[in-house]
């Protein structure tokens, strides 16, 4: 084992640094937000289904205060579809706690610009093996997204798919179209179902752009990918 003055690890003492200011900051200056979180547990409005790129970080981005949003994080922000089994659930489990015991009211699936998932996928769909343990299968949940397809300029009325070679150059399709399959798989969740159908319960998905900063947002009932919203 390397010694500490041997280690080439990357400082993280401003992470403890950032930890002091949090506790100034609701602890010190906001002590009552923090009393009833303590005192009265949590109550977030919205659960977000993100990814675990350090890039793209749910507090940050929406600039929500502790308690406001419930979160899990996975490779490529991947709602896998129900199905109850005796092996390990991390996300269903999560969707699950979310939904039936905190009861949120909103759900967002949020995706974003060159994630290195997707593009995984893509590679490997393009015969490249990836030489992981896990990654491979759990990005496969969203092969769906990589079959797309356009007007055939040769065959008018009919579509063609779009080769994977092309969408590794436009990567973002995948990426908004994983979204819509995640927010697909949400309803195969019966007891989410239940919710969304009694009103109850929204689902939003949204892409962000990493290279603009752009927020694109789409709902399961849109036919297009997403929209820009700012």
């Amino acid at each position: 084992m390397p010694t500490t003055d041997s280690c080439q690890c990357r400082d993280i003492q401003h992470l403890m640094q950032g930890a002091s200011h949090f506790k100034q900051r609701f602890y010190s200056q906001d002590p009552e937000l923090m009393r009833q979180l303590v005192e009265q547990g949590q109550s977030p409005v919205t659960l977000v289904i993100s990814c675990s790129d350090s890039r793209v970080d749910p507090a940050l981005l929406t600039n929500a205060k502790p308690g406001e949003l419930f979160t899990v994080r996975n490779v490529s922000n991947i709602v896998p579809p129900y199905g109850p089994s005796a092996n390990f659930h991390g996300t269903s489990s999560a969707i699950e706690f979310a939904v039936r015991d905190l009861q949120v009211p909103n759900i967002i699936v949020l995706g974003h610009g060159r994630c290195g998932g997707i593009q995984a996928l893509l590679s490997t769909l393009s015969g490249n093996d990836m030489q992981r343990d896990f990654i491979a299968d759990w990005v496969s949940i969203a092969m769906d997204a990589c079959r797309q397809f356009v007007g055939d300029p040769d065959n008018p009325g009919s579509q063609k798919e779009i080769s994977i070679d092309l969408l590794r150059e436009h990567q973002d399709l995948v990426e908004r179209a994983s979204v819509q399959g995640s927010l697909r798989n949400l309803m195969t969740y019966p007891w989410l179902r239940a919710r969304v159908d009694a009103g109850n319960l929204q689902l939003h998905g949204w892409w962000f752009d990493l290279e603009s900063g752009d927020l694109w947002t789409t709902t399961p009932e849109s036919p297009t990918l997403l929209l820009p919203v700012i």
